[in-house]
């Protein structure tokens, strides 16, 4: 077994409080690995952050801007090099056959699968001329599966910086491997996202991205310890199942482009507000309202992303917050993602938003937290509430369902 002993690293990665509990996870970590292949010689260890969305919901893939930030949760891996092919990895809590990545072609029967982004991230490296390597390895992740922190993202740039540091000598940067990630859960995984989730996961920290060049988005950071101000920062977990909910996220980005297409445009971004406004009688008849209503509301939440940003960089947390309900404000009534259609009657994300207002009474925010439709919500909570706001989120929907989130400044990263 592993002797963890890097209580700086860890330190950084999850914050001090949870230098203990992260040793420990890490050596059982080690030990299982050990169990699986074995006793090795040159174990790396790499690790790669969920990611929390703050503002900018469902802007990405119509070339908005965002801002979000890597978390504490995250997947960490003790892997070994080998001199095949193949990726193998042994996942706990998940079956995932090895991979012979000689081949990349992709494959329709591995679509929704670990082995379909595996491949994936290994035919992006191999597209845009990178190396690729087999390996063996044993991971654990703390990312919650459907809770809007995208464990798929973490996955994906997990194995995006192993590759990278593996069979490239660490050269590749945290933007590519982004990239990289997206094309692999676009293409390998059948799964239409836009480019936020891989991005906060591999560059890390607080960080404002602009989309409007996908092929070389604007990223910029800024450091914020929301302590400061005595506020911390939940995810509460409402326990919505995201079954089935695949044509609801498809739907967003399908119906926001149909109405960039009336004006003979692939994204949103390349028109404007006032366009919209101009014509928007033959835009309703053309693409239906709740097009329409997606639409305008792109246009403001991509503009406040950027006021939160620069609320942030102007330590003006009261002006943030403001921005931060507004933006829950919209993604509830105008993007109109807070429970699945489909099923009506679920709508667990309603009640914690009502739950956390409640606690709240005007202090902080709260608003949808990631895709929606089911899942979590976020919440800016003051100290002196936290508590009494995790008591009644657990009277909800159960204990542990409440998660207090560091963030981290880095995002894929080489441990050891």
């Amino acid at each position: 077994m592993i002797k963890i002993d890097f209580d700086e690293k860890l330190e950084m990665l999850y914050g001090n409080d949870a230098v203990p509990a992260q040793k420990a996870r890490y050596e059982k970590a080690s030990a299982e690995f050990k169990k699986l292949f074995g006793a090795q010689e040159g174990v790396k260890i790499f690790s790669a952050p969920g990611r929390t969305e703050v503002g900018g919901n469902h802007t990405d893939h119509n070339r908005g801007c965002v801002l979000a930030a890597s978390v504490d949760l995250d997947a960490i891996a003790f892997v070994v090099p080998t001199e095949d092919n193949v990726i193998e990895i042994k996942s706990e809590g998940f079956e995932i056959s090895p991979v012979d990545i000689s081949d990349t072609a992709a494959r329709e029967s591995e679509f929704g699968t670990s082995e379909g982004l595996i491949r994936g991230v290994a035919a992006g490296f191999v597209n845009e001329g990178y190396k690729v390597c087999g390996f063996k390895a044993y991971t654990t992740s703390s990312v919650l599966s459907g809770s809007g922190l995208s464990s798929s993202a973490a996955f994906e740039v997990l194995v995006g910086t192993i590759l990278s540091h593996l069979c490239n000598d660490g050269s590749i940067s945290s933007i590519k491997i982004a990239q990289i990630a997206q094309y692999a859960e676009n293409v390998y995984f059948g799964k239409p996202c836009g480019l936020m989730d891989q991005m906060a996961s591999s560059v890390g920290g607080f960080i404002t991205i602009d989309f409007a060049d996908t092929k070389d988005p604007k990223v910029d950071k800024v450091s914020v310890d929301f302590s400061k101000y005595g506020y911390s920062l939940f995810i509460v977990d409402t326990k919505g199942s995201h079954a089935d909910l695949t044509p609801d996220y498809a739907a967003i980005p399908a119906e926001m482009k149909s109405v960039a297409k009336y004006f003979g445009k692939s994204e949103l971004r390349d028109i404007t507000k006032e366009q919209l406004w101009e014509n928007i009688a033959e835009v309703r008849k053309a693409c239906g309202d709740r097009a329409v209503s997606r639409a305008l509301h792109f246009f403001d939440e991509s503009d406040r992303a950027v006021k939160e940003f620069e609320a942030l960089k102007n330590d003006d947390i009261a002006e943030f917050f403001r921005l931060v309900n507004a933006s829950g404000d919209s993604s509830y009534k105008f993007l109109q993602n807070v429970f699945p259609l489909k099923n009506p009657e679920q709508q667990a994300v309603v009640l914690g938003l009502y739950t956390a207002e409640s606690v709240l009474e005007g202090e902080g925010a709260s608003r949808v937290h990631g895709g929606g439709f089911a899942g979590t919500i976020q919440a800016f909570v003051p100290n002196e509430k936290s508590a009494e706001f995790t008591e009644k989120m657990e009277q909800l929907f159960g204990k542990g369902s409440v998660y207090k989130l560091y963030i981290r400044p880095v995002g894929g990263y080489r441990v050891s």
